[in-house]
């Protein structure tokens, strides 16, 4: 069994300013195909736009609200809001309040 807790984890600061902390993956934990981090975005801030080629990134809105942009589509997002995002697909979000959300 493998247990992390969120506050033990460091955290460190993207290139586009958001702060990523890796709660689960395979630096820390005997993981395969998955991970698990913690991401905020400043108010104002956005991730920079991206792609996955292989794998499918899920986020879960936990703190504030913003704007996700997935492909040629927008929509607010807010607490409680999971996100999935298909492998391939270019996305980006940018926090209109101070946004703290996972990504798996």
């Amino acid at each position: 069994m493998t247990v992390q807790n969120l506050s033990a984890q460091p955290s460190f600061i993207t290139k586009d300013g958001s702060t990523i902390r890796s709660i689960l993956d395979r630096t820390n934990a005997p993981v395969q195909n998955q991970s698990l981090a913690e991401a905020r975005i400043p108010a104002g801030g956005r991730t920079e736009r991206h792609y996955h080629k292989i794998a499918e990134e899920l986020y879960f809105i936990l703190e504030g609200a913003g704007e996700m942009e997935l492909g040629d589509k927008r929509r607010t997002v807010r607490p409680g809001d999971a996100i999935l995002i298909p492998p391939g697909a270019w996305h980006t979000i940018m926090a209109t309040e101070a946004l703290r959300f996972l990504c798996c």
